[in-house]
């Protein structure tokens, strides 16, 4: 993620004014009025910045990405030497999923301002998502060289390889950590640095320590209850009943559509490339179209101001929504992404929560569900640092649970919609590579293509915490790595099997 600001000004004859109404718009649901005000605001002066940014992100609200996409074009010709609007321009690129858009950005704010280390960490981000390991590492030295105390440069850094005992950061690391206090947030990071580069080195129990430090620590931080995430889960059970997802009300009818879901961590960005390997399918990233088209949907669907208050009244009121229009929604803004492929993939994880939405508003949408060893599964997601997003994961016991809650909604799914969504078991994937990939892509649609195996080889961009990863050819290693923490997690795998977690 970039690092920005906003601002603007007021008065009923300027962009300002507009906005505000658009922001009063969008706070009460009104997406159309938040849209169209916020384009009042930009044609009254597109010189104004906030007006821009304001627009695009109003244009990504209601799936108008090329919208969106060409305001930002016409921004970033217009922005000069100005590196700061060079780097909220950037970072709206990203959302649109228009990485190496960004990438140019940022590479032009570093030049308006080399010693700049927001701007430096910013195109550091983009060489991740764009492959370029090499560079982004030699960028994010520079982070830290220009300001020690970004902890999340040191833990970025030690994720893009694989560490060796010749070259690796541990002592620097440790003498890091050695002088934060004990409430100093930079603890976390770079713990989770000194965890990932031990397991490189294979000395696990000093991973594990540091791993638990760091977790504990971001956890003492963070107001969540998993609690409530476990209601949610069963609030969806509960709502979207087999006699509903089998209704089978009008719906969108597209095929284009492919959904790879599943726990963070469980491979969903490997089979994610795979797919978008083949010549007639692309990938769109993690994206927040789904979300968004359906919170457009619900407020439509109440004609209230205020139409979700929560996620349990989300839930309630999803069930009632016109599952046509929020398929047409998703559809349409999918659509404009640029890209022509016949098949468009998703791969956000937990839209494993929407499954029931997506059968309903798109019944041809392929959806294809990573399983992994609960164990390994858990574990991958304890060991990431991930800051948005997946508050469940800095916890064993709250992970534990949380996996609980998500394995009963997918067997409540697979019992409700048989055979709508294909299992995909992460270690199968791994150990018979082609195979696997066969029947995903033919689950797919399409005809089978030798690229699919050569994933790796894909210059294709990739903004997940397995970026680095996806750039290497199949490999097994991380199969059962849990069972070198075995005593640490006994507790653990204890109380997933009293919960008929089948582990092995």
């Amino acid at each position: 993620m970039s690092r920005e600001d906003a601002g603007g000004n007021s008065g009923p004859e300027s962009p300002a004014y507009w906005l505000e109404r658009s922001l009063a718009a969008r706070q009460a649901g009104d997406f159309d009025n938040m849209l169209e005000f916020a384009r009042q605001a930009r044609k009254l002066d597109h010189q104004d910045p906030a007006a821009g940014l304001q627009l695009a992100e109003c244009c990504l609200l209601c799936g108008q990405v090329s919208e969106a996409i060409r305001v930002l074009q016409d921004m970033e010709q217009a922005a000069g030497r100005n590196a700061l609007l060079l780097q909220q321009i950037g970072e709206r690129y990203t959302q649109c999923s228009q990485f190496a858009c960004a990438n140019r950005c940022y590479r032009r704010a570093v030049d308006l301002s080399p010693g700049d280390p927001s701007s430096v960490y910013n195109l550091a981000a983009s060489c991740i998502a764009l492959g370029q390991l090499e560079e982004a590492e030699i960028l994010l030295s520079e982070v830290i060289r220009l300001t020690p105390d970004d902890y999340d440069a040191w833990q970025n850094r030690s994720t893009l390889r694989k560490q060796t005992p010749e070259n690796n950061h541990v002592k620097e690391l440790q003498y890091v950590l050695g002088h934060l206090g004990p409430d100093d947030p930079g603890r976390a990071p770079v713990c989770y640095a000194l965890a990932r580069e031990l397991e490189d080195l294979g000395r696990f129990d000093e991973s594990f320590a540091y791993l638990q430090q760091g977790a504990t620590s971001r956890r003492q931080r963070m107001d969540y209850d998993v609690e409530s995430d476990i209601t949610t889960m069963e609030l969806i059970r509960e709502t979207f009943t087999p006699d509903l997802l089998n209704s089978g009300p009008a719906a969108c009818e597209s095929s284009r559509p492919v959904f790879i879901l599943g726990m963070p961590r469980s491979g969903t960005t490997l089979v994610d490339r795979i797919v978008s390997a083949h010549s007639q399918a692309a990938s769109l990233g993690e994206i927040n179209t789904l979300a968004f088209a359906l919170m457009r949907s619900v407020a439509e669907s109440t004609g209230s101001a205020s139409p979700a208050q929560s996620r349990t009244d989300l839930v309630r009121l999803s069930a009632q929504i016109d599952f046509s229009r929020l398929g047409n929604y998703y559809t349409g803004a999918i659509g404009q992404y640029g890209q022509d492929e016949s098949r468009l993939v998703d791969k956000t994880p937990l839209n494993f929560l929407y499954l029931g939405l997506i059968r309903l508003a798109m019944p041809n949408a392929r959806i294809i569900h990573l399983r992994r060893n609960p164990v390994d599964s858990c574990y991958a997601m304890y060991k990431t640092l991930f800051r948005m997003g997946y508050p469940f994961t800095y916890s064993l016991q709250d992970v534990g649970r949380y996996y609980i809650a998500y394995h009963r909604l997918m067997d409540h799914w697979r019992t409700a919609v048989p055979g709508s969504f294909l299992d995909v078991d992460y270690e199968q994937l791994v150990t018979h590579q082609e195979a696997e990939s066969r029947r995903i892509i033919d689950w797919c649609g399409l005809e089978w293509e030798p690229a699919c195996l050569d994933f790796h080889t894909s210059s294709s961009p990739a903004a997940t915490a397995s970026a680095a990863q996806v750039r290497q050819p199949m490999y097994s290693s991380s199969v059962n790595l849990w069972r070198n923490y075995g005593k640490q997690l006994a507790p653990f795998v204890a109380k997933l099997r009293e919960h008929g977690i089948d582990i092995d």
